[in-house]
C-alpha cells in the first residue's frame, strides 16, 4: 500500500492538464481539516487548514487550498489538500497525511516576518568555498521554506550598483529566493507584489555597502570561512 500512494503522490505533483484529468471526487468538509506538523522539540500538534487559506508550500511557495476533497487510491479513501499555485498556473494535491513529510506550513506571523526583512539589512556572509557548494546551499534554504533562511539567499546574493554584476547562476537562484519572500510579504501585509518588492529593496539598502571586489579579496567581516 505505502508503495502505491508514494507513486501515486508523486504523479500528482505534476501540472494538471485537460488530458490528465483527476478520477471522480467527492468533496468533504470544506470548512477546515487537522494534519498533525512536527514542532520544533520533535513533538507534533494539530495545525488546521481550510478552504481558501493561503499555506507554504516549501518546494513552491505560497499557494491556496482550493478544495478539500476525498478520494479513492488504491482500495483506500484518502483527504486531499487541492492547493493552487496561481502564478506558476500549477494544481497540487496533498494527501493530508503527508501534511508534516512535505513541511507544508501556515503563512509567518508578522513577528517571524519582521525578522525576515531585518535580515536583509545585515551584513551579507559568504563562505570561501566553492561556488557549486554554495549553490547547493543557497537552493536547500529556498526550498526549506523558512521565510528566514530565504532572506539570507536574498541578502548574500544581493549586488549594490557598486559591486560586479552577479552571475548568470546567482541571478537565478537571487530571483528565485526574491520572488519567494516577496509572494509570502505580500499575502501577509496584504500589499501587491510589486508592493512587497518595494519593501524588500527598501531593507536591502539599508545593508552595509560592499565595495566591488571579488571573493578572494574580501575581508574577514564578509567571508565566512567554510567548515
Amino acid at each position: 500500500m505505502n508503495s502505491n500512494l508514494s507513486e501515486w503522490f508523486k504523479v500528482t505533483q505534476k501540472k494538471l492538464s485537460p488530458a490528465n484529468a483527476a478520477p471522480a471526487l467527492r468533496p468533504i468538509d470544506q470548512n477546515k481539516t487537522q494534519a498533525p506538523v512536527k514542532t520544533s522539540k520533535g513533538g507534533s500538534t494539530k495545525v488546521s487548514f481550510k478552504a481558501n487559506e493561503f499555506i507554504v508550500y516549501p518546494a513552491h511557495g505560497v499557494g491556496q487550498i482550493t478544495a478539500i476533497e476525498e478520494q479513492e487510491v488504491a482500495g483506500f479513501k484518502l483527504e486531499l489538500y487541492v492547493i493552487s499555485f496561481s502564478k506558476d498556473k500549477m494544481t497540487l494535491k496533498v494527501p493530508t497525511p503527508k501534511v508534516a513529510s512535505v513541511g507544508m506550513r501556515k503563512l509567518a506571523e508578522a513577528d517571524v516576518v519582521k525578522k525576515a526583512l531585518d535580515t536583509l539589512t545585515g551584513r551579507a556572509r559568504v563562505k570561501r568555498t566553492m561556488w557549486s557548494r554554495r549553490a547547493q546551499e543557497y537552493e536547500a534554504k529556498i526550498n526549506s521554506g523558512d521565510l528566514i533562511a530565504i532572506a539570507e539567499v536574498v541578502r548574500d546574493l544581493y549586488r549594490s550598483d557598486v559591486q560586479p554584476e552577479q552571475s548568470y547562476s546567482e541571478r537565478q537562484l537571487y530571483e528565485a529566493a526574491l520572488d519567494r519572500m516577496a509572494r509570502e510579504i505580500a499575502v501577509v501585509q496584504k500589499l501587491t507584489d510589486s508592493e512587497a518588492l518595494k519593501v524588500i529593496d527598501g531593507q536591502l539598502q539599508k545593508s552595509p555597502r560592499r565595495a566591488a571586489k571579488t571573493d578572494e579579496q574580501a575581508d574577514e567581516g564578509d567571508v565566512e570561512e567554510a567548515a
